[in-house]
């Protein structure tokens, strides 16, 4: 095999490398960390990823509302590898301590925070392009860089994925990105194949019926009776049409009805959503059985309905098997045998499902949890917190993917997305 990534003539220390590479991090994360923006309005942000890419030279473009796309040129021919990071934050209120002790920085932005790591994956990425441009001479292919706005919201994609295939026609060979994970120990990566993170419907949907007063419900058809049968049906609908094999969770997290205690109202309108690891084997059927659910039982309780909300589902992220062996094995040939661990499914749900329904690829888990930092409260929580070490490794682990992957020389079985690339840039929650 040929040797590359070469520096001085040796074989490029790619964990060395990263640990170079840290203080590099540590202030690319501090600064997104104390100035985060939210879903959809990340502009300073993106100003501030494109100055850090002139800085470095490399090339890049910024797609309208959707993200920036970087190019790195090997300097000898090969396939070609996407390395994606989002960027945006939440509109959480930070706490300026972690688990057990002080945060090193907090948001300067009051009420919105990254606290789901996006600052983390963002520095990763530019110190994985820092590290491939200044090796570039030896790279035996090319490297794109997504950087993606809107993830949380999940509307930035939509432009930023046609932008990279129909106008700029990239061609891609494999696709990869890391999530950092809140109970994944810090210096270890998971990069189990087949589904990681969890597919997702959303619905929002109006129940319409007949009010009345509070003393004559045989008056009225209550629209509140006819979604207490729709609620008292979920559960049934998972027990008897999902396979117990299959992960499938349902949830209302609304219900919106009524003002006044003595009239029964006309309306409602309820939403939720549903997450599982299996979209076509067991969401969708899940999905029928719920809709005949609501007509039947609008029409016993003499109601009507309407869907207000509810888009083609985001796929469940499925890591290839090739992808994934490749990616362990470069874990324990550029970090060591310890560092790889296997971490749960998340049920969560990831834009990355796009990239990953379009060319084979992976996204892995990188460990932030450490006793000792304080850190390993949940994401989307004020206490979050990220062990800024653990980027070493998840910086290692993609240098090392990249290597291992542009010398993959065998086939690699995959199925693409058979729609469009609209339907698929389009669904979301």
């Amino acid at each position: 095999m040929a040797k590359r990534f070469r520096r001085n003539g040796e074989n490029m220390d790619i964990l060395n490398e990263a640990k170079k590479n840290f203080d590099y991090m540590v202030r690319i994360r501090r600064h997104m960390h104390e100035y985060p923006e939210n879903s959809g309005v990340e502009y300073e942000t993106v100003k501030y990823i494109a100055s850090e890419l002139d800085a470095l030279g490399i090339e890049y473009v910024v797609v309208p509302e959707g993200g920036i796309i970087g190019q790195i040129h090997g300097g000898k021919p090969g396939k070609t590898v996407l390395l994606r990071a989002d960027m945006d934050a939440l509109p959480i209120k930070e706490s300026k301590t972690n688990l057990t002790k002080e945060k090193v920085c907090i948001s300067k932005n009051d009420g919105i925070s990254h606290a789901c790591g996006h600052d983390a994956h963002t520095a990763m990425l530019l110190a994985e392009a820092k590290i491939l441009n200044e090796n570039k001479e030896d790279l035996n292919g090319n490297i794109v860089l997504l950087f993606e706005r809107g993830e949380e919201a999940g509307g930035n994609i939509r432009n930023l994925l046609p932008y990279a295939v129909e106008t700029m026609k990239l061609k891609i060979d494999t696709c990869m990105a890391t999530h950092v994970k809140w109970d994944v120990p810090t210096g270890t990566i998971s990069a189990e194949p087949g589904a990681v993170f969890s597919g997702a419907y959303g619905f929002i949907i109006k129940l319409h019926g007949q009010a009345g007063h509070g003393s004559r419900p045989d008056l009225a058809h209550s629209v509140l009776d006819c979604f207490n049968n729709i609620y008292n049906h979920i559960n049934m609908i998972r027990m008897k049409y999902v396979a117990p094999t299959d992960i499938l969770t349902c949830s209302v997290g609304f219900v919106n009805c009524g003002t006044v205690r003595n009239i029964i109202p006309d309306e409602l309108t309820f939403g939720g959503t549903i997450r599982t690891f299996n979209v076509d084997g067991a969401g969708t059927p899940f999905v029928k059985q719920l809709m005949d659910v609501v007509e039947k039982e609008c029409e016993l309780c003499q109601c009507t309905y309407e869907i207000l909300h509810m888009p083609d589902p985001l796929f469940e992220c499925q890591n290839n098997a090739v992808c994934s062996e490749i990616a362990k094995n470069a874990v324990r040939k550029y970090i060591g045998e310890d560092a790889v661990t296997v971490a749960q499914p998340w049920m969560a749900s990831e834009s990355m499902q796009a990239c990953l329904k379009l060319w084979p690829g992976i996204i892995t888990f990188t460990g932030i949890q450490s006793e000792e930092a304080g850190t390993g409260a949940n994401h989307h929580t004020p206490e979050f917190d990220v062990d800024e070490r653990g980027m070493i490794y998840g910086v290692a682990a993609a240098l090392g993917y990249v290597k291992d992957f542009l010398n993959y020389d065998k086939e690699i079985p995959f199925k693409p997305f058979e729609g469009t690339l609209k339907n698929l840039v389009e669904r979301n929650l």
